[in-house]
């Protein structure tokens, strides 16, 4: 053998059969990618157990993540704190708003998230809709064979119901701005569509907030409220002045940390779509809030993408726009270049790792789902099973956290920018004889300097003007009048020189949701052989498959061991992980069984091995 490496040839058609969830989740569930955990103790939803091929997988993302932005962007990696104390989260925001909208069914009191439920029941409407009208256009002379198939596929499900095209019309509106419903709209929406608890047809009661932290508490008598933090963001936040000077006080720059965060999900039920404890990967890049050019926005500005802005789905439609990410910047349609910059390396990270493109769009969030820290956001959504799945969010918060936290602690979290050239102003200043100004005015003083202080420049000019009159009459908020003498208060035309400028960064937040990327890239990466429809195929890339080579010796005699182990050791010297499938079954069962597995790379040692093998074999 002159090359004892060989890529497997893949049948041309993998569409060849329409896509098997079942057949799927069987393949992941048997070869344990994944399971629920605690099974034997029955289990609890939305917590799961990674088994060998699944725990791999996700650690090539994750290692691919890091080449691809920490790496390649020079960001400043962290590892912090799972279990947060309260007031962290209080200051944020997070302790008052981070809650989505539950109801509850009115007989048996199962909880339901309310815009789910009205997504899913909405959508099963349009999807009967649909199969009843495709019934009714089929010819009247079917098949017999097909008329049993159509009788016992009724016996099995209800039948298709076919609805006025005007509420098809309305569903598909609703459904296109779902995440910009309130819960009192999701109620009326409830009530005006006959919306019930599909397993129970009860009806379900109004939608009620729910908070998604983990509550605990800090310290053996638990004197300290905490949460289990359910992003990673808030501890870069509050690590901001130590990064900032380990960059040497230089902006832009950009912290990342890939790290576990919790979420009391109110009814999880979309597999790893929807846990309680998964695993992110967020970046917090900070930037001039009066520059957020960024200066690799060229290499990205040709970068292909489909866009669902805010105005398209308030209107209604899921219609995207393709363009490229430079021309979305400029139209204004995404904020900025340092925005627009880590959707495209978003994009390109997702692509490389084998999401299909076709199936990833970037949606942008509306005004009522907007996050409360939030300026703009688009979600990278990709489509499965499932429908379109919010997979990696990319925010625009401004300056909201580092201002919270600053005026919370007393702990300044800004930059301080030396000056090239000096900035020179001129202003009015107010200055008072404070002396004079107690014996007038006693506890009325502070009133006073109040009412002054919050003046403009327009103010205090006309105040000066008064005052060289002789005398000038103030009003507080409360109606009170405050006459002022010059020898209580003088107002000064004053130079000042300004050689630092002080500001608070704003931040962009790309946020990774790493284990519905990678269910995703596993839906994307199944498919069926044209000649064996039974035995799925998981078609990974080689940079993310779990195991990177399949070792076979052709025969199991014992001669051959050496060889295997020679060629088993090179392999991982080389830093590959391989398998090794000695078993008595065909080489095509071999190399079928380890296509479950997303197997790149095949290679078949034979008799004349020992000759042929390259050292080193990479």
């Amino acid at each position: 053998m002159e090359n004892v490496l060989a890529t497997k040839t893949s049948p041309v058609n993998k569409t060849a059969h329409a896509f098997d969830k079942p057949r799927l989740e069987a393949l992941l569930n048997r070869r344990f990618f994944y399971a629920p955990a605690f099974e034997i103790y029955g289990g609890v939803a939305g917590l799961y157990d990674y088994g060998p091929p699944g725990s791999s997988l996700q650690a090539n993302i994750i290692s691919e993540w890091r080449k691809h932005f920490i790496i390649e962007d020079h960001m400043l990696e962290l590892d912090t704190s799972i279990m947060t104390p309260a007031p962290v989260f209080e200051t944020s925001g997070h302790v008052a708003r981070f809650a989505d909208w539950m109801v509850k069914d009115v007989k048996t009191g199962d909880v339901l998230r309310a815009d789910h439920l009205v997504k899913n029941v909405l959508e099963a409407r349009l999807a009967s809709d649909k199969e009843a009208r495709g019934l009714a256009a089929q010819p009247a002379e079917a098949d017999e064979k097909d008329k049993k198939k159509k009788k016992k596929k009724d016996q099995a499900k209800k039948a298709p119901v076919q609805i006025p095209d005007a509420t098809v019309t309305e569903y598909e509106h609703i459904l296109a701005q779902l995440d910009n419903y309130t819960g009192p709209d999701l109620g009326e929406l409830c009530r005006k569509h006959s919306i019930t608890n599909p397993d129970t047809d009860n009806e379900v009661s109004e939608p009620q907030e729910f908070n998604l932290m983990f509550t605990s508490s800090i310290g053996p008598t638990g004197q300290h409220p905490g949460y289990l933090r359910p992003e990673t963001a808030q501890s870069h936040f509050l690590n901001f002045s130590r990064l900032l000077e380990f960059n040497n006080g230089r902006i832009p720059f950009a912290s990342a940390q890939i790290g576990r965060s919790f979420r009391n999900e109110i009814s999880p039920r979309a597999g790893l779509l929807r846990v309680r404890e998964f695993t992110m990967a967020e970046i917090e890049h900070y930037v001039d809030p009066e520059d957020k050019r960024h200066e690799r926005f060229h290499e990205v500005r040709n970068t292909q993408l489909d866009f669902l802005d805010r105005h398209v789905q308030v209107a209604g439609s899921t219609q995207v726009a393709r363009m490229t990410i430079g021309e979305a910047v400029e139209k204004g349609i995404v904020a900025n270049e340092t925005l627009g910059y880590f959707i495209a390396r978003i994009y390109l990270f997702l692509i490389k790792i084998g999401i299909d493109p076709s199936r990833l769009r970037f949606r942008q969030h509306m005004a009522n789902e907007m996050a409360h820290y939030a300026t703009d956001c688009w979600d990278a959504e990709i489509q499965s099973s499932y429908g379109w799945v919010e997979c990696v969010g990319c925010a625009d918060r401004a300056a909201y956290d580092l201002s919270v936290h600053s005026a919370k602690t007393g702990h300044a979290l800004v930059v301080r920018q030396a000056l090239k050239e000096p900035i020179v102003t001129e202003k009015e200043v107010a200055e008072f004889n404070k002396k004079n100004l107690g014996k007038n005015f006693g506890r009325d003083s502070a009133v006073i300097q109040t009412i002054i202080g919050n003046m403009d420049e327009v103010m205090l000019l006309k105040l000066k003007g008064e005052l060289a009159q002789g005398a000038a009459t103030i009003t507080s908020p409360e109606g009170k009048e405050f006459k002022l003498t010059p020898d209580l208060l003088t107002i000064e035309r004053k130079t000042f020189k300004q050689s630092i400028r002080e500001y608070t960064p704003n931040v962009i937040e790309p946020s990774f949701g790493l284990g519905r990327i990678l269910y995703s890239l596993l839906e994307h990466s199944f498919w069926s052989r044209e000649q064996d429809v039974e035995r799925g195929v998981l078609s990974l890339p080689a940079v993310v498959a779990p195991t990177k080579v399949l070792i076979v010796p052709l025969s199991a005699k014992e001669e051959f061991d050496p060889l295997v182990q020679e060629v088993s050791s090179k392999l991982r010297k080389a830093g590959v992980f391989s398998r090794v499938d000695d078993s008595n079954t065909s080489i095509g069962k071999r190399y079928a069984r380890n296509d479950e597995l997303g197997t790149p790379f095949g290679l078949t040692l034979d008799f004349a091995c020992k000759l042929a093998l390259p050292n080193p074999i990479f």
